[in-house]
């Protein structure tokens, strides 16, 4: 449960991070901008169609009796409703990071610069980089619908469907919405999709802390486009502790057979040579490493 905590706390120092960095704030608010003027276009255009979807798809209420065919109507407009919304908040975070992918790669090597340490890149051109970028996103939102299409129809199960159902369902958005985040600095580092599910399966509980509360944050599409320039930010601080090698203690020199440990100066033997010479021989040239 301690990582849930520290999944919420990368997310907490991306937003510090962009914070601090007011440039790269701005910088990276520009492809969320653009995202959000398609998204308001679909979901004005379902507002006014939804009535005119959910008739056509249930034929067969045509003929029920009222309040039961508004009613059933009405529930699956919502469920309708529910389920773009779940779809939305990975996809908003797809295609704002395939409009903005050299915006967000810039912003995800300015936060390893600062941190210190080499900064990984993946000398692939830019059209590869998007080709790659563009594939990957497509496979996890087909995973993504699937997920969505059992969760919508498990909604219809009465008490389940209204409590255990979308919890799971942000259960689902956030593990995918990490994964979108995180694979802009994990790509950087030569990490493919499958290496990368492996890496946030390994470590769920901190990729649930870090993408759940995010996608909570998401339903709200203005606040997604403010929290995605940090989200990027902490996504990559995430990335680096994630793939940073274990450094454990130093193993401790062998000692001989009666348990003394060698000096440093002690003779070094390579070959014929020897080194540091023995009293009364002549010295050699050093060995060479």
């Amino acid at each position: 449960m301690g990582d849930l905590g520290v999944g919420f706390g990368y997310l907490v120092k991306g937003q510090r991070w962009v914070a601090r960095h007011g440039r790269w704030f701005g910088f990276g608010l520009l492809p969320g901008l653009v995202t959000l003027l398609l998204y308001a276009a679909v979901l004005v255009g379902l507002s006014y169609g939804g009535d005119d979807l959910t008739t056509w798809v249930t034929p067969f209420a045509d003929d029920w009796s009222s309040p039961w065919q508004g009613l059933f109507r009405g529930l699956l407009l919502v469920l309708l409703f529910a389920l773009v919304l779940f779809l939305a908040v990975v996809a908003f975070t797809a295609l704002t990071l395939l409009i903005g992918q050299p915006f967000y790669e810039s912003l995800s090597e300015a936060v390893d610069r600062a941190e210190g340490g080499v900064v990984p890149e993946s000398g692939l051109p830019l059209w590869r980089e998007l080709w790659i970028s563009a594939r990957d996103s497509l496979r996890i939102l087909v995973r993504v619908v699937l997920y969505g299409v059992l969760l919508f129809a498990a909604g219809f199960i009465p008490v389940v469907g209204q409590t255990v159902v979308p919890a799971i369902g942000f259960c689902v958005s956030g593990f995918f919405l990490t994964e979108e985040l995180v694979a802009v600095a994990l790509q950087r580092r030569r990490i493919d999709l499958k290496g990368r599910l492996t890496l946030l399966r390994g470590r769920r509980m901190l990729t649930l802390g870090f993408g759940v509360p995010l996608t909570l944050a998401f339903l709200i599409p203005v606040v997604a486009v403010f929290l995605m320039p940090g989200a990027v930010a902490g996504a990559t601080l995430m990335a680096r502790d994630l793939t940073e090698p274990e450094t454990g203690p130093e193993p401790e020199p062998e000692s001989d057979a009666a348990g003394t440990v060698p000096a440093p100066d002690a003779t070094l033997a390579l070959g014929a040579t020897v080194w540091p010479p023995a009293p009364g021989q002549e010295p050699q040239a050093p060995p060479r490493f």
